[in-house]
């Protein structure tokens, strides 16, 4: 019991004796009260850095997460996507590239029928090899199926290009969340496609590898995980930086994406080995020629020795 409870208590003896009365408990002083010192929440999860500490310093955040905070929160917003690259905003249904990812995503849902599958990270071994591409116009072709809210995160904190893609401000964003400077559905933007949901990096900062270590991604992600069908979240390269593999722990499953004759092979390789193997959900070989496509998917069968659990 701590000494400001004991003077406390004290002196409430103090006032019911002056006062010709018998010493009653103060139930209310006493419940209101904490019988051991006040410790710190600590996030499971995170035992290298003994879990995030929950002070009163961090924002009060929006609540109930349901549906109507949701639409009410995230009102449409003016966006211009890049066309050349955002192919599900030109509407040509027939552009190149658009199959390529409705086979994708019937992938992916082949696989939610065997695993718990809804928060998908998207990586590359190292940078310029179409992660970005590929992270957004997988959840532009998730987003038009009815009825199927999507939430595209960029988690590059070192090198975002969502924002850019999209055509729309970069902040407030993740970063903001993390730093507690900001609730998630500020951060969060809705663009003129039909359940299609953005959070943008936010304002840049200079350790993205703690921030994203902290705990506040996962506290994030299960408060709003139940408004989505699916969250596709974009991270740095594998090879060259750790913050993959931190955000990996907190999604179900990774895809990897390879640039036909541009990726190293043993750079794939690790890549590949920043995450578990039950994690890999396939690769993404993006930038193939259509001409030679069933050749190179031989070439990563057969001379890779099936290094990769499935091809996409």
């Amino acid at each position: 019991m701590s000494r400001i409870h004991e003077a406390l208590k004290k002196a409430e003896q103090e006032r019911v004796t002056s006062q010709g009365g018998a010493p009653q408990p103060n139930h209310a002083t006493e419940s209101a009260m904490p019988t051991e010192e006040p410790s710190l929440e600590v996030v499971p999860g995170y035992p290298s850095n003994g879990g995030v500490p929950l002070t009163s310093a961090m924002p009060s955040f929006a609540s109930p997460f349901n549906l109507d905070t949701l639409m009410a929160r995230c009102v449409p917003g003016t966006w211009a996507p890049d066309a050349s690259t955002m192919l599900f905003f030109n509407g040509d249904d027939n552009a190149p590239g658009i199959e390529e990812f409705r086979t994708l995503r019937s992938r992916l849902y082949s696989a939610r029928e065997k695993m718990t599958l809804k928060k998908v990270l998207v990586t590359s071994a190292l940078p310029k090899e179409g992660k970005s591409f590929t992270a957004a116009n997988l959840a532009q072709v998730l987003a038009r199926q009815h009825g199927r809210r999507v939430l595209l995160v960029d988690g590059d904190l070192r090198g975002p290009r969502l924002h850019m893609m999209l055509g729309t401000p970069s902040s407030p964003g993740l970063a903001d969340y993390l730093l507690g400077e900001s609730d998630e559905f500020s951060i969060m933007q809705r663009g003129p496609m039909e359940n299609l949901f953005f959070i943008p990096s936010g304002h840049e900062i200079s350790d993205p590898a703690d921030l994203i270590a902290n705990g506040r991604l996962r506290i994030l992600l299960q408060r709003i995980e139940p408004l989505f069908e699916w969250i596709i979240i974009d991270s740095p390269p594998a090879v060259p930086v750790s913050d993959s593999s931190v955000l990996a722990k907190v999604c179900d499953g990774v895809l990897m994406v390879v640039r036909s004759n541009v990726t190293p092979v043993d750079m794939a390789r690790r890549a590949r080995q920043e995450f578990p193997e039950e994690a890999l959900l396939g690769v993404v070989l993006n930038g193939a020629n259509a001409d030679v496509l069933p050749y190179t998917r031989y070439y990563y069968d057969e001379a890779e020795n099936n290094t990769f659990k499935s091809k996409t």
